[in-house]
């Protein structure tokens, strides 16, 4: 006989399941509400579906189904089946699709194992209720992230170049990829750094890195990834302009974190050599050689006594900068941004405000020596010194375009395409300091025998101490105003950097570089008094002593000059570039700006200072950048117990930079941070000011405001930033 149509949904004959005396009240009514039976053994395979969706057996199918149906059925007023000891457990419930949304939190998850190079198997097994098939669906088609080879890359970029951005699935089929794919690409990556590579590499966490599950925000309560809010006219236009700098290999890109994937993929003991080339490069400038001159001339001091001072000055501050630039690589996000993990979201806006001051300052500084030498070097000294400081300015349009200069070829671009050519470029431009290398030698070899190495310093010794102290704290100030900005060249390096390596070549760079220019400073300086040449010279300016000291060597020594005066270029780039970010940084509305707009402007606002205080660039000296130390050195301070006191377990979460909701309050740094200043105050010796405490050492007192206003701020941040915590919690 054959089976009646339904028979296939029965399992087992019932007469296996439970006694015939207590099925057959069963049978005359299929319909009617039975209770579970405890102690009667249930074969699994008449269990009912854990999917509700599938089809039920049919009022005619035996009663030993309908004993299973019934019993699993508790909402219909009767008690739960409950299995004797002798029945088998049901198996796990099998994952099906869902429809329930995504969270913010799940999807981070999902993109975080994703960088972390994570298999979609390990994947799934993160989400209980998702299945791989369905984890994996919405990472590439609802999240958009495609993954992109090189050549993928390369092909969106021109495919961009050809279409612009109002054809994505006209792109996307050109590149053959998901139309939401390329578009999401294209504003995940800049133009500069399609071309390489995308793929995810596992990541290195170092110890100061947490995880994180929390997106990036720009401040105000919108997601990062978004970028600031456009018209899609102005946008249209900066996209286009961004666009166009990318053409010629500039930075377009602002100051978002730079993610491991974007970095360099390949680190080498040349990228190394190339932080040690990169501080030799910026630092063996001319201004740095006037900055020694201070020494026996300003201060009086003796060529050992100014020597002693301007090295072990320049070796304390390079420490502090040497140690800001390995946060580079661990971070991914500029010093400024940095900043706000300890002086919080709004008062880090000052300490910006006093960086832009401090790194225009300098570029004035190069613009005046930089004139200076020029104008000596013309026949009968006719060149004025800001007609030469305005050759000098077309030189520095050209270096804050961030080409590769001087020993700054990490600031030519950051696009992947100059990854992949990333040993010749380094290869290349790892000898633009041997210029400089070779004249500043030469001026050695030629003025040496006029320096004036017996001459005793001068004043009693109050002063001497006094005068002593004042010009260390000015070299100390010269290497230390670099930890402001330290970090922003060493973004693009990976994570797995050796700090150790990266601090060690960076300090030797600077002392190397410092040490070389000071003791030529010095040297002619001291020559000052016994050769009436050098002192008229020097009564024309600066600039002009160095080209007097080349003046044994006639028209080759003038080329000599003028080789020096265009050295101050590659000292002007890293306060340039460097502004662009940092105005960035104020706010969200000047986020909007490009970069390159915001560079320009600082180059207009320098090169105005420079040409109204051309003929005070000694007061400039001995003023402003000590002025500039005190903050630095306070600022410093504070950072260093936030990372060893408060930071020193539980390390920084990255993904927060931008998100002022995730990051301190800042009232404990703010705080600490004024009382470090009236510290400075009371204790600073400047031409305009003497400070109380100061006055009591020597006749001109004693620049002891980097020292004081250090350990005031250390002393007060540990317990107002305890108290911070307990009361606000961040």
């Amino acid at each position: 006989m054959s089976a009646p149509p339904n028979s296939k949904r029965v399992k087992a004959s019932p007469s296996t399941s439970a006694p015939s005396h207590l099925l057959a009240p069963q049978q005359v009514n299929p319909f009617q509400r039975v209770p579970s039976f405890e102690g009667i053994p249930m074969p699994q395979s008449q269990l009912s579906p854990s999917n509700p969706k599938k089809r039920r057996a049919s009022p005619q199918i035996s009663t030993a189904t309908t004993m299973t149906t019934s019993g699993t059925t508790a909402a219909a007023g009767e008690a739960a089946f409950e299995p004797g000891p002798g029945v088998p457990e049901a198996p796990p419930k099998k994952k099906g699709r869902t429809n329930t949304p995504w969270t913010a939190e799940e999807e981070q998850r999902l993109k975080t194992m994703r960088d972390a190079g994570r298999s979609w198997s390990e994947i799934a097994k993160t989400f209980p209720f998702r299945t791989e098939g369905s984890v994996k669906k919405h990472w590439y088609k609802d999240m958009h992230y495609a993954e992109f080879d090189e050549d993928e890359s390369i092909a969106l970029r021109e495919a961009i170049k050809e279409y612009e951005t109002s054809k994505w699935k006209v792109i996307g089929q050109k590149v053959g990829k998901p139309a939401k794919a390329c578009e999401h690409m294209s504003s995940e990556s800049p133009l500069s750094t399609l071309g390489v590579n995308s793929e995810k590499e596992p990541s290195k966490t170092p110890f100061t890195d947490r995880p994180s599950h929390t997106p990036e925000y720009d401040g105000e309560g919108r997601d990062a990834a978004d970028g600031p809010f456009l018209s899609p006219r102005i946008a249209a236009y900066v996209r286009r302009f961004e666009t166009q700098l990318i053409e010629y290999n500039l930075e377009a890109r602002g100051i978002e974190r730079v993610q491991q994937h974007e970095r360099m993929k390949k680190l080498t003991w040349v990228s190394y050599l190339q932080a040690f080339l990169l501080w030799v490069s910026i630092n063996l400038a001319a201004n740095n050689i006037t900055l020694g001159m201070l020494g026996p001339v300003v201060y009086g001091l003796s060529f050992l006594d100014s020597a002693l001072c301007a090295v072990l000055g320049a070796l304390v501050g390079a420490l502090v900068a040497s140690w800001m630039a390995t946060w580079g690589p661990v971070s991914g996000v500029r010093t400024m941004a940095f900043g706000r993990y300890t002086m919080g979201w709004w008062p880090s806006k000052i300490v910006v405000i006093l960086n832009l001051i401090q790194m225009l300052g300098y570029s004035l500084i190069d613009c005046v020596v930089c004139g200076q030498i020029l104008s000596a070097v013309s026949p009968n000294g006719d060149m004025s010194v800001a007609v030469g400081r305005h050759r000098d300015h077309r030189g520095q349009l050209l270096g804050d375009s961030h080409v590769r200069l001087s020993g700054l070829p990490l600031l030519r671009t950051v696009g992947v395409d100059a990854f992949n050519k990333l040993s010749q470029a380094l290869t290349a431009s790892s000898f633009a300091f041997l210029p400089q290398i070779i004249v500043v030698s030469i001026l050695y070899a030629v003025s040496s025998s006029k320096f004036d190495l017996s001459t005793p310093s001068s004043g009693d010794p109050r002063t001497l101490a006094g005068n002593r102290l004042s010009f260390f704290s000015i070299c100390l100030s010269a290497a230390i105003t670099y930890a402001p900005l330290a970090a922003d060249f060493f973004v693009y390096y990976p994570e797995r950097t050796s700090r150790v390596k990266l601090f060690s070549l960076s300090w030797v760079g600077l002392i190397v570089s410092f040490t070389m220019a000071f003791l030529v400073g010095i040297g002619l300086a001291s020559g000052i008094s016994s050769h009436p040449e050098y002192g008229a010279a020097y009564s024309r300016g600066a600039g002009a002593l160095i080209v007097e000291g080349f003046g044994p060597l006639h028209g080759f020594g003038k080329f000599c000059s003028v080789v020096v005066a265009l050295g101050l270029i590659a000292n002007t780039i890293p306060p340039t570039y460097s502004a662009g970010v940092d105005f960035q940084v104020l706010g969200r509305y000047a986020e909007k700006v490009p970069r390159a707009i915001w560079n320009t402007i600082g180059v207009i606002i320098y090169t105005v200072c420079a040409l109204v205080g051309r003929s005070n660039l000694s007061d400039i000296f001995t003023n402003f950048l000590a002025l500039m130390g005190y903050w630095v050195a306070i600022w410093f301070a504070i950072i260093l117990e936030e990372r060893f006191i408060f930071r020193f377990r539980t390390g920084y979460n990255w993904n927060v930079w931008n998100d002022p909701s995730k990051l301190p309050v800042g009232v404990a740094a703010f705080v600490a941070f004024v009382v470090g200043w009236v510290g400075a105050i009371l204790c600073m010796a400047q031409v305009w000011y003497i400070g109380p405490l100061s006055r009591l050492v020597g006749e001109y007192g004693a620049d002891m405001g980097n020292y004081v206003g250090f350990t005031w701020a250390g002393l007060v941040y540990p317990p107002l930033r305890y108290v911070e915590l307990r009361m606000l919690g961040r």
